[in-house]
C-alpha cells in the first residue's frame, strides 16, 4: 500500500537513528521504525552516510514493490 501518499513524501520524512560503535571497531546504525533497516562504517561520518542510502533505498523498495505499509516516524 503506498498510503495514498508519493515516494517523495515517505523519503522526507525524519526517523530517529540508533547508531552504535561496535568493539571490533566502526559502528552499526539502525532505524527501528523500518524493520531491517541497518548498515555499518568504519568511521561515524560514513556509517551515516551509509545508513541515510539504506533508508532511501528500504523506503524505495517497499514503495515499488506495493507489498506493504511504509510506517511513519514514531514519536519516541
Amino acid at each position: 500500500m503506498k498510503n495514498n501518499s508519493t515516494l517523495d513524501y515517505f523519503l522526507s520524512l525524519k526517523y530517529l537513528i540508533s547508531i552504535y560503535p561496535e568493539d571490533e571497531g566502526g559502528y552499526t546504525a539502525l532505524i527501528p521504525d523500518l524493520q531491517g533497516c541497518i548498515t555499518q562504517g568504519e568511521t561515524l561520518e560514513e556509517v551515516v552516510i551509509n545508513i541515510e542510502e539504506a533508508r532511501e533505498l528500504w523506503i524505495e523498495t517497499v514503495y515499488h514493490s506495493g507489498k506493504k505499509r511504509i510506517p511513519l516516524p514514531s514519536r519516541k
